[in-house]
């Protein structure tokens, strides 16, 4: 595979990604009012993605066996601690992640 092949790659996959991501407004709109069952999808999906997210991510704990599942569950009560705080999402989500990464790396090593 030569330069030449691998700009068209990225070229072509970065007019497609700006096409997807321009076409909502393209086909809608701009002076259309929102069709109601994008806007109940847009207040419903994110609830549901962050759920499927967390069911994804504790899905492995063995709580039988050690640590018992003790660093995930820690990282999620931080995670839930820095949001109720501060309603950052960036700051508990990575709040969560260094917390999780510690535990995981030096206390439940």
């Amino acid at each position: 595979m030569n330069n030449t092949h691998t700009i068209l790659l990225i070229a072509v996959m970065a007019l497609v990604t700006a096409l997807l991501r321009f076409l909502p407004f393209l086909v809608l709109g701009g002076k259309r009012k929102t069709p109601e069952y994008i806007t109940y999808l847009g207040r419903v999906l994110p609830c549901a993605i962050i759920g499927m997210l967390v069911v994804y991510c504790l899905r492995g704990i063995t709580p039988l066996a050690w640590p018992h599942g003790l660093p995930e569950l820690l990282a999620v009560a931080a995670v839930a601690l820095l949001h109720l705080w501060r309603r950052n999402t960036l700051l508990s989500i990575a709040g969560g992640t260094v917390c999780y990464m510690i535990l995981v790396q030096v206390v439940f090593r």
